[in-house]
């Protein structure tokens, strides 16, 4: 498989690796099918939020009233994706700063 990557809303390109792939498919089998998903919600997402190391939120309402969140870190002229998870505690998600859209 190869590595797939996505430019974030700051304009930088985001990897998705095959090994980080991997830990999100084993850690999270709901998201097994949703590869591209992923990588659209880092390009397109509903809202930015700020992560309490350094990374950031890529957040995504879906169909179901539940959150596709996206967790990457992003450096000047390159970025990666972390983990992803879905999620429907949104105050978990709201006590967050969020830096997009402001």
């Amino acid at each position: 498989m190869m590595e797939d990557q996505i430019l974030s809303k700051n304009r930088v390109p985001v990897r998705l690796t095959n090994e980080r792939w991997v830990h999100i498919v084993e850690e999270h089998c709901e998201l097994a099918g949703m590869r591209h998903e992923i990588l659209e919600t880092v390009f397109d997402p509903t809202c930015i939020l700020e992560g309490k190391a350094g990374e950031l939120f890529a957040v995504r309402q879906c169909p179901d009233s539940r959150y596709l969140v996206v967790v990457y870190r992003e450096f000047e002229t390159d970025g990666f994706i972390i983990t992803s998870f879905i999620t429907s505690k949104s105050n978990s998600l709201k006590r967050r700063h969020q830096l997009w859209p402001k």
